[in-house]
């Protein structure tokens, strides 16, 4: 699986890790329901650590689209609403 860090790069995930993925995804939803900044803040460096450290670099010529894309490490709960607002 595909996962784009938001100006950073893109990794190759393993599928193995995808419920560990998806969790975390869950839990950054729930904070930013809650309105939570810190869980938010938390929860974002967890999935962006998790994605750094199970995954491999994609070459930049590989053009494989992303399953998931993760905000910048430090993107806020206001910046990530916004982001979200204008895809639909």
């Amino acid at each position: 699986m595909i996962v784009r860090i938001l100006g950073e790069a893109r990794y190759d995930v393993p599928e193995a890790d995808l419920p560990a993925i998806e969790q975390l995804d869950a839990q950054l939803v729930d904070a930013m329901d809650r309105g939570d900044e810190a869980a938010f803040a938390g929860t974002l460096a967890d999935l962006i650590s998790l994605v750094r450290h199970t995954g491999t670099l994609v070459a930049p010529d590989d053009l494989r689209p992303s399953s998931l894309v993760v905000p910048h490490e430090s993107a806020t709960l206001e910046e990530v609403r916004s982001l979200l607002a204008g895809e639909s």
